[in-house]
């Protein structure tokens, strides 16, 4: 082989090799490998359980698995911090929600990830409305009972949350109806819900699917749910809204996310898998039997609902006086 001839070839080695090595080349590669969804709470949650729905439906449809990996503490920072500094290359992702992507910037002053800019949104996923409960010894048989039974002895009444979330959207409510509640504060919901059985505390707001068991078991009374339509697994249920609430519109909610920096030639094909399995009547099935309602969007649709639930919150928390940790 003559000089010139060596050179080209070596020139056309290099170029493929820079070639395979280019984000491109690793995004056309993309899945060669399981993923993971990082959850930032533990096992048996609304978050966790909408997860491992996904990653069943994930792994079908992008020929690899798709394996849940819990983070539970702190409401859910650590999960987040973890997802946040994953490497960027498309095999970590992270099941968001209202406290990790909204809520947690209005009630912690520094958090080791910024919701907005250490990741790049793939798409809404999942909601569900809260579920309004009290305990049936309270003599208050719907919302406009219990808020006339709450203004006449002002703080009279007990309510509990199992997390920053919940809290607030309580005090959404207290600010909309002029209610002065005492909150008391629980390191998850199932002993919230215990206590709640028990009458410790009266009044307890908390994901629709992890209380209506209860309410069908007759240990719990419901009033009313905080979306703004009815669920149809409990259409005897009045909204907040059509009870002249529409500010206590409240969603707990899921999104994927993944680390800022995955290129977009990953982000593309997530994004197409998220939308077809969400698209699949068995996923939506499973979903419904939980009471959660399967929503995609785009990227854009998720960065801008995120950003927009960012500021109400941290407007209902000053309101509230709760001050950032």
């Amino acid at each position: 082989m003559t000089l010139p001839s060596r050179r080209i070839a070596l020139g056309a080695a290099a170029a493929l090799i820079a070639a395979l090595c280019s984000p491109v080349a690793q995004a056309q590669a993309w899945p060669s490998k399981p993923l993971r969804i990082i959850v930032p709470f533990a096992p048996g949650g609304v978050t966790d359980m909408v997860s491992r729905i996904m990653a069943q439906g994930l792994t079908a449809e992008l020929g690899q698995p798709v394996i849940v990996e819990n983070r539970a503490g702190a409401s859910g920072i650590p999960g987040a911090e973890a997802a946040a500094k994953a490497d960027p290359d498309g095999y970590t992702l992270m099941m968001g929600n209202i406290s990790t992507l909204a809520i947690n910037a209005a009630v912690f002053e520094k958090l080791p990830y910024d919701p907005q800019k250490s990741f790049a949104p793939i798409s809404m996923v999942a909601r569900q409305p809260l579920l309004v409960a009290v305990n049936p010894a309270v003599p208050a048989k719907s919302i406009d009972e219990l808020v006339k039974l709450g203004k006449a002895k002002p703080n009279s009444l007990n309510f509990g949350s199992a997390g920053a979330s919940l809290r607030l959207a309580t005090e959404a409510f207290n600010q909309a109806t002029g209610l002065k509640m005492t909150h008391v504060p629980y390191k998850g919901s199932g002993p919230a819900m215990t206590d709640l059985i028990a009458g410790h505390i009266e009044v307890l707001f908390d994901a629709f699917s992890s209380l209506y068991p209860f309410v069908q078991e007759g240990k719990v009374r419901a009033l009313a749910i905080t979306s703004a339509k009815r669920s149809p697994l409990a259409p005897e249920l009045p909204t907040l809204t059509e009870l002249g609430f529409p500010k206590v519109d409240v969603t707990s909610w899921q999104a994927i996310v993944v680390p800022a920096g995955v290129p977009p030639a990953v982000r593309a094909p997530l994004v197409d898998a998220v939308h077809k399995v969400l698209a699949k009547p068995a996923i939506q099935a499973q979903l419904a039997k939980q009471g959660v309602e399967p929503v995609s969007s785009t990227p854009q649709e998720l960065a801008t609902y995120t950003e927009a639930e960012m500021k109400r919150w941290k407007a209902i928390a000053q309101v509230a006086g709760v001050k950032p940790e």
